[in-house]
């Protein structure tokens, strides 16, 4: 092995000592963040009036894939909207 090899090799050793305890946290901390906006962008589906309620609709197309785990997620055992019908 190369020099170069073993320090890419050490780098990415170090690299997940330093980052594999915290792995869960960071993905926790994604996930709720991605909650949250998720929650802003179907507010309005939702009913609930929004500032930005005309960028909204641009993203709901992208939201919609991932909309059944979200609802799980947040304790509803069915889909909280009726034109969407996931379950």
């Amino acid at each position: 092995m190369s020099a170069g090899g073993r320090w890419a090799a050490l780098r990415e050793g170090m690299h997940e000592f330093y980052v594999a305890p915290y792995r869960r946290t960071f993905a926790r901390a994604r996930r709720e963040q991605e909650d949250l906006f998720r929650l802003l962008v179907m507010g309005e589906m939702l009913g609930v009036p929004s500032p930005a309620a005309a960028l909204t609709p641009e993203l709901l197309p992208l939201m919609l894939d991932e909309f059944h785990d979200w609802h799980r997620r947040m304790g509803m055992e069915r889909s909280p909207l009726e034109g969407v019908g996931c379950c």
